[in-house]
């Protein structure tokens, strides 16, 4: 693991289609913001592809004006909260690229979006737009329910693995800076190897001492069963306000998630969900 814990955000990107979906997300953002200083951007995206242009320029022009409006509305609801705010119009042929393209060009420490409904990752603006913004960005994700409040407890699922180390350093950073309780979870997964299942334990009590180097105390919970379903059963348990897991890197997994851990854990949970880079 990091000697610095990862999940102090200096700059942080709201990601909205300007729908009621996006409430929960907006919320959390600027409480982000305002808790720590962090400097807020919001981006919108204007699709221009050849199925978005099919009704003409002018078609197209509404619909930009539409969206100027809109990130006009939010950031002086924002600005009203306390927050100041830069906003980004950005026009792209697809949404998740706009999203990354921008958190690249603003080197963002993270991003924020909605979760539309519970019906499903890939209803978010367009298609599997978050599903693809979590593999592809070059930073942590958290995506938010509609309802979602700022939370006051993190559960941090492990692995053992670079990628769940990533996650136990950012959810041990985000409990010691808001004095909030922190619970590491590792899953007995029965499909797994003897050996493997036997790492659980070690690996909880490896995570411990690092966050207790770091001045962070967690309590550790292992337990067996399907990893999707655990992490779902332990947070509704436990009252957790925030979940954290690792990605899984730039190929393969990290960037389709869909029928993974993480997408069915997004999918069902009711509070929000950071998928933290790894290494």
């Amino acid at each position: 693991m990091s000697d610095q814990p990862a999940g102090c955000f200096q700059k942080v990107l709201l990601a909205t289609d300007g729908s009621h979906y996006s409430n929960g997300a907006r919320s959390i953002a600027v409480e982000m913001c305002r808790q720590s200083g962090a400097e807020l951007h919001i981006v919108s995206a204007i699709i221009r592809g050849v199925e978005s242009s099919w009704m003409g320029p002018q078609a197209d022009a509404e619909a930009e004006r539409a969206a100027a409006d809109n990130l006009k509305l939010i950031a002086a609801s924002v600005e009203q909260a306390g927050v100041r705010c830069a906003t980004h119009l950005e026009a792209g042929d697809d949404p998740y690229k706009v999203i990354v393209d921008t958190s690249k060009k603003l080197g963002v420490d993270i991003v924020v979006m909605g979760r539309r409904g519970r019906r499903g990752l890939a209803r978010l603006m367009l298609g599997d737009a978050t599903a693809k913004v979590i593999g592809y960005a070059p930073c942590t994700v958290l995506v938010v329910p509609e309802e979602s409040k700022m939370w006051t407890s993190v559960l941090v699922a492990t692995d053992g693995s670079q990628f769940g180390d990533a996650a136990v350093a950012a959810g041990g950073k985000l409990a010691k800076c808001s004095d909030m309780p922190l619970k590491v979870l590792s899953v007995k997964v029965p499909t797994h190897s003897e050996r493997r299942q036997n790492e659980c334990v070690p690996d909880v009590e490896r995570s411990r001492r690092f966050l207790r180097e770091h001045g962070i105390e967690a309590e550790g919970i292992v337990e067996s069963g399907l990893a999707d379903e655990v992490i779902l059963t332990v947070a509704e348990r436990v009252g957790a306000g925030l979940i954290v897991l690792g990605n899984f890197g730039r190929t393969g997994i990290g960037r389709v998630l869909f029928g993974t851990k993480a997408e069915r854990v997004i999918n069902h949970t009711k509070c929000p969900v950071m998928v933290v880079r790894g290494a």
